[in-house]
């Protein structure tokens, strides 16, 4: 029998799965083939022992969710390329890529974030195909189009609702993914680019304009992402788009509080929510004072319009945090003095709240020689348990800067957990790559509910 060359990474099709496309990583260095799974559940049929399990077939898209079940044929303790083993349910299924259609071994594999849905091992391309690591899709390409298409069936109706995402960057993760949710839930979706919209200012007839003139209305409703470097005009917008009756996930004036780091630790503090010490001074005669009143080095200096851990230094001698403090005070930047609570060892909670429930957390670790957790600049997230305490200081915080969407960053300390900042507009790949939770999903549904719009 002569074997077909096959790429890198080919699509594949699982008609008794009902999974018309999948991506699949071809590795010969797996024996066994895999697919991503979620809410694996063993259940009876007749006198045999099924599984249920949901997958995600469209990579970086967790709002297309596929049902299945399948009779399970083994469990097997399975060891994972970085060394982590796991117990796994085997089931067999009938592939189909390109000319191909026979039966394989699927485990499932509940590892949240895996990059491809789906792992073809060397048992499957036994005496089948040749692999060339060279190459990707030898047995045919899938346009964007006809993946849509195949999947089309998952999408609710259009509901009526419209829904405006005001960010920067249409292509990031984040504005994707919160595109790719609100047409899964049959919402039409619109996006703006904040630098392009303008308004103008009328008690009868006040509007908001895009490129070319075009009127923006009849929106129930506006998600704004807004970058720090776009605050004031963002926020500006969001005005406006309330004053035209627009429902604003988040409010102009909560964005504002969250990003004015002194002014919502001045509320944290005057409601009762435990910080860090934290220090502010405008003279730099008051710096020696300034650090001894949060505990003397280590300590932590943050600019007051930092974001993603930008703007945020550490000072391991007192000596060290004299000359960063003079210096930024020489340039007239504000600053924030913090104390350091080393034994955090360099890890922080990140809680996701939305529509005031905590809906995802994950713990994020510093990379090495870093005191920052924040995985832009390489540190490792995992998804936690957070206790109630924490998920009760969470939860007061978002509520504190009216913030129906909050990124909200604690820290665990000897002091019980201490609250570090709240996000307005939180990243969504970390915590949904970590914990494999459908987040942009539940922002929707915050919108729906708010409008009180009820899905057929």
């Amino acid at each position: 029998m002569e074997k077909s060359i096959i790429g890198n990474q080919e699509w594949c099709c699982f008609r008794g799965l009902k999974i018309p496309l999948i991506k699949a990583r071809i590795d010969s260095g797996a024996k066994t083939s895999s697919i991503q799974s979620t809410n694996i559940k063993q259940f009876k049929k007749g006198k045999e022992t099924w599984v249920s399990f949901d997958v995600n077939p469209i990579q970086d898209n967790l709002s297309i969710v596929v049902h299945c079940e399948s009779e399970i044929i083994d469990v097997r303790i399975v060891k994972s390329s970085s060394g982590i083993t796991d117990k796994r349910y085997v089931v067999k299924e009938t592939i189909t890529l390109g000319e191909h259609t026979f039966e394989i071994e699927l485990t499932l594999a509940n590892r949240d974030g895996m990059d491809f849905r789906m792992l073809l091992g060397r048992e499957a391309m036994k005496d089948r195909f040749i692999v060339d690591p060279s190459k990707e899709y030898s047995v045919g390409q899938v346009t964007d189009q006809e993946l849509e298409n195949s999947y089309s069936h998952l999408l609710h109706e259009k509901s009526g609702l419209s829904i405006g995402l005001l960010a920067t960057d249409r292509s990031l993760y984040s504005n994707k993914r919160l595109l790719e949710a609100g047409i899964a839930r049959g919402h039409d979706m619109f996006f703006y680019n904040i630098q392009q919209c303008y308004m103008r200012l009328d008690t009868i007839t006040p509007e908001v304009r895009y490129r070319g003139g075009s009127i923006i209305q009849d929106l129930d409703a506006i998600i704004p992402r807004i970058r720090p470097s776009m605050t004031f005009y963002g926020c500006a917008l969001l005005r406006q788009f309330h004053s035209i009756g627009t429902y604003c996930l988040n409010s102009d004036t909560a964005i504002t509080q969250s990003r004015d780091k002194l002014y919502s630790s001045q509320l944290f503090s005057g409601n009762n929510i435990q910080i860090p010490i934290t220090g502010f001074a405008k003279s730099p005669l008051d710096t020696k004072d300034l650090i001894s009143m949060v505990g003397g080095a280590p300590l932590v200096i943050k600019l007051l319009q930092s974001a993603q851990g930008k703007g945020v230094v550490s000072a391991e001698t007192n000596k060290a945090a004299e000359s960063v403090i003079n210096a930024f005070k020489s340039l007239q930047a504000n600053i924030l003095v913090q104390e350091f609570i080393k034994e955090a060892g360099g890890k922080d909670l990140r809680c996701f709240v939305v529509n005031g429930k905590v809906v995802a957390s994950i713990e994020r670790t510093a990379p090495k020689g870093e005191f920052r957790s924040n995985i832009h600049m390489g540190g490792m997230a995992k998804k936690v348990k957070i206790s109630q305490e924490e998920r009760r200081l969470a939860l007061k915080a978002a509520k504190i800067l009216n913030l129906a969407v909050a990124g909200v960053d604690i820290i665990r300390s000897n002091k019980g957990p201490l609250l570090l900042e709240v996000n307005s507009s939180p990243g969504l790949e970390g915590i949904e790559t970590a914990t494999g939770k459908d987040i942009a999903n539940e922002m929707i549904i915050a919108i729906e509910k708010k409008l009180k719009y009820n899905q057929r």
